[in-house]
């Protein structure tokens, strides 16, 4: 293991965790179920199947013992933010559960100057927002013979801290992405709506994000992943169509 990954991981030992470690994989199998129990009763009330959403934990911040205690109560998709925390805690549980399978989804913000150690690390990126970044992505994926699943992170607001393609340009991305980028699978759309204390406000967001992938449906770009919600507003969101939340904080306390 390299040094910066040692490093890595000790940074992250010892930042807070808001579950107590005497009890921790109880504490982590009641939040779980709990998010799940949630999950399901969202989609039944849209008329869904129960399990038609997936759930993204997203470990980012939390240190590497709470993550491997979630990957040893069964958890199998990780979200992570930051490349260089998501490679540490990778080749850590790699270790410490080598037989398990663990998809790694980037839902952050991907810098272009990360992209190559990026595409290493995960298997999945949510955050494709411009031609530009789905170009170097496809570059390095096809340097490492791999194919990455994508999806394309629209802006449905207004605030300088959201970044996404504007509603206006995802049809001729997603028709680049298909075209042009053969290393790139593009399956869906992501979306993050301001936060709002109502989680009920977020709900025309989630709603636009799908109507957006209908319409590309409809114009030949089937897309089957809606990748939006997260611990304040899941459940709306998935009422709403969601098939991928992204959820932390309900899941492994406060950061």
């Amino acid at each position: 293991m390299s040094l910066w990954t040692w490093v890595t991981i000790f940074i992250l030992s010892c930042q807070y965790s808001a579950l107590p470690p005497d009890n921790l994989s109880d504490s982590l199998l009641k939040r779980i179920s709990g998010v799940y129990r949630r999950m399901c009763h969202a989609a039944m009330r849209a008329g869904r199947p129960p399990d038609s959403a997936a759930l993204v934990a997203v470990t980012k911040y939390f240190p590497i013992d709470v993550v491997s205690a979630a990957v040893d109560l069964g958890l199998r998709v990780l979200g992570e933010s930051y490349v260089a925390e998501a490679a540490a805690k990778r080749e850590q549980i790699q270790q410490d559960n080598p037989l398990s399978t663990i998809s790694w989804h980037m839902i952050g913000h991907l810098q272009r100057n990360k992209v190559k150690k990026a595409v290493s690390v995960f298997d999945c990126i949510h955050s494709i927002d411009s031609a530009a970044l789905a170009g170097d992505v496809d570059s390095y994926a096809g340097r490492a013979g791999k194919t990455l699943d994508v999806l394309i992170q629209v802006k449905l607001s207004d605030e300088d801290t959201k970044t996404g393609v504007a509603q206006v340009g995802v049809f001729e991305l997603a028709g680049r992405i298909i075209n042009n980028h053969k290393n790139l699978n593009l399956i869906g759309l992501m979306a993050m709506p301001p936060f709002f204390e109502d989680p009920e406000r977020c709900r025309p967001y989630f709603r636009r994000l799908r109507e957006i992938r209908d319409t590309l449906g409809s114009r030949g770009i089937p897309l089957r992943e809606l990748s939006m919600g997260m611990s304040n507003d899941f459940e709306i969101a998935i009422e709403e169509g969601a098939t991928m939340v992204r959820v932390g904080s309900e899941i492994f306390g406060e950061r």
